[in-house]
């Protein structure tokens, strides 16, 4: 429910407070006193697209704050909570436009986008009048009000869910043909390159070790003759024989001295001990360089035909491996692509056939909430003065979609044997606002917690037909806050509020005032609204008859 609209330096407006109550709200002033610019006020904190020049003349910038309460479980709650601006249940929305244009808005004191500021008011508030784009006239919006009426959630959840997965079903599918297409070009080359990997069945870490190996078979004949002399040169003619014979020699004298050699007979059978273990070691070594010269052909053989592969795919010798695993892949993919290809194709079928039916029994229960929705507008048009008129839903099947196949159209026909067409087209001004008033008062549900705005809906009737109007504007109210901009005092007469927009005007600049009304003022005002500028004792005497009637 909207409770407070403050509005400073917006057009004739220099500064307004009102504060608004539950039931019926209605707004009376003679035409030019304002009350459209309240309106532009209140559609500019709301984040609506409207008039360029807001801000009043003289003034650096205007600003328009409106609050709102919010019930326990009101539609509002869940994005203001996911962006982070939840304070209770209530919600204050403001919004300043510099003289330069620019436009910022707050939510609960912090600043947000345009875009959610829209987000959020659109749970908030909704307005009707002739000239209304975003409401009941936009036939882009019946199917969703139709919804809304049938109260079928569970059956649209179902089609949303089921057409989420024909599409993905269909992506999955598509994505396998154009992968299969895309290996079917490359098939001669993965058979090609797969049979010449799988024939190498290169090893990682393989290349170095052949090079390593190369290596020391290229180097061997050289190393034997240097490794042969060392261990000539360690042998028994060489250095183990003189060590062997200085040791025999130290140990028969030391026995003659008394030990002074112990150290030295104990240092030369060390030495002669590692002696022994170096030319084992060198032995080993000269065995390990005795190659088979076609052991050395066929390590290079490997090695050339490593690294040629490589350089051909242009990747490193010890990525080979890898890259035979994905080919490998890819070649079975291929070969496994048709019977894919296949099991998508029946996927698919069998998504859209679950698709079908939700959307078929979607479509169904609306054409019964259809009836349900023409019988009401029947029994809501009667009383308006309207029970020739004929209001018609009509379904026609189109494009396929998430919310179903349906095209849903609000027709009318304001006289016997005219074709029906669509309701901004055919009903004229006055029956418009009767069509627009009976089609909410039909579509309000419980759920629905948004304040409700009529902009002069019931412009062109007058007499009993006005009184109609206004039985039904209270009649809404009962259950919601419903604002209405109105020139007929018989509608004004059932209001639960009343405020007075008129001017006043100096040598310099005119300005736009708003008057909650108390009762006594109430009565001059309706009397005005029958008798015009001139209040006369019978016009007041008929604007009292008209509250004690609707009180």
């Amino acid at each position: 429910m909207l409770k407070h609209l403050t509005i400073r330096d917006m057009l004739i407006i220099d500064r307004l407070e009102l504060e608004f109550s539950s039931g019926l709200n209605v707004l009376t002033g003679e035409t030019g006193a304002g009350k459209s610019i309240l309106l532009d006020s209140l559609g500019f904190v709301l984040g609506w697209r409207g008039r360029a020049e807001l801000v009043r003349r003289g003034a650096e910038q205007g600003e328009v704050s409106a609050s709102f309460e919010l019930g326990a479980h009101h539609p509002a709650l869940q994005p203001l909570q996911e962006a982070g601006l939840a304070d209770g249940q209530d919600v204050i929305l403001r919004r300043v436009n510099s003289k330069d244009g620019r436009k910022t808005a707050w939510i609960n004191d912090r600043r947000v986008s345009g875009d959610l500021l829209r987000l959020i008011s659109a749970h908030l508030l909704e307005l009707h009048g002739q000239h209304d784009d975003r409401g009941l006239l936009d036939a882009k919006g019946h199917r969703g009000l139709l919804d809304q009426f049938a109260g079928h959630e569970e059956l649209l959840e179902t089609t949303r869910l089921s057409w989420k997965e024909l599409a993905q079903a269909k992506a999955d599918l598509q994505a396998e043909l154009e992968a299969l297409s895309t290996l079917k070009k490359e098939e001669e080359f993965l058979r090609h390159a797969v049979g010449e990997l799988h024939e190498l069945r290169p090893v990682a870490g393989e290349e170095a070790e052949l090079d390593s190996k190369r290596r020391l078979m290229q180097a061997s004949e050289r190393l034997k003759v240097d490794i042969a002399k060392a261990l000539q040169a360690l042998g028994r003619e060489a250095a183990e024989g003189m060590l062997s014979d200085a040791l025999r020699w130290l140990e028969d004298a030391s026995e003659e001295i008394d030990g002074k050699l112990d150290g030295a007979v104990e240092a030369l059978s060390s030495s002669l001990s590692r002696l022994y273990d170096a030319s084992s070691e060198i032995e080993k070594c000269l065995d390990d360089l005795e190659f088979n010269p076609q052991e050395l052909e066929s390590t290079e053989v490997r090695l050339f035909a490593i690294r040629a592969l490589a350089r051909k795919h242009h990747v490193l010798p010890d990525d080979l491996l890898d890259l035979s695993e994905s080919l490998s892949r890819k070649l079975d993919t291929l070969d496994a692509g048709e019977g894919m290809v296949s099991e998508k194709r029946k996927r698919l079928l069998k998504a859209q056939e679950r698709y079908d039916v939700a959307a078929e029994m979607l479509s169904d229960s609306r054409k019964v909430a259809t009836k349900a929705l023409d019988q009401a507008m029947e029994q809501e048009l009667s009383p308006l003065k309207m029970d020739r008129a004929v209001f018609k839903t009509d379904i026609s099947k189109t494009e396929a979609g998430s919310q179903g196949w349906d095209l849903v159209q609000f027709l009318v026909s304001t006289n016997p044997g005219t074709p029906a067409g669509p309701l901004a087209k055919i009903a004229s001004g006055g029956e418009l606002s009767r069509f627009l008033l009976a089609l909410k008062v039909c579509l309000r549900t419980s759920e629905d917690t948004r304040t409700v705005i009529f902009d002069e809906i019931d412009r062109g009737v007058g007499g009993a037909t006005a009184d109609a109007v206004g039985r039904r504007l209270s009649a809404l109210a009962e259950n919601a806050q419903v604002l209405v901009v109105t020139h007929s005092p018989q509608v004004a007469a059932f209001a639960s509020r009343h405020f007075k927009v008129h001017k006043t005007q100096s040598d310099h600049e005119t300005l736009s005032q708003v008057e909650d009304l108390d009762p006594a003022s109430r009565i001059g005002e309706i009397a005005r609204m029958i008798s015009g500028d001139t209040i006369t004792s019978e016009a007041r005497a008929a604007a009292e008859a008209l509250i004690m009637m609707k009180d």
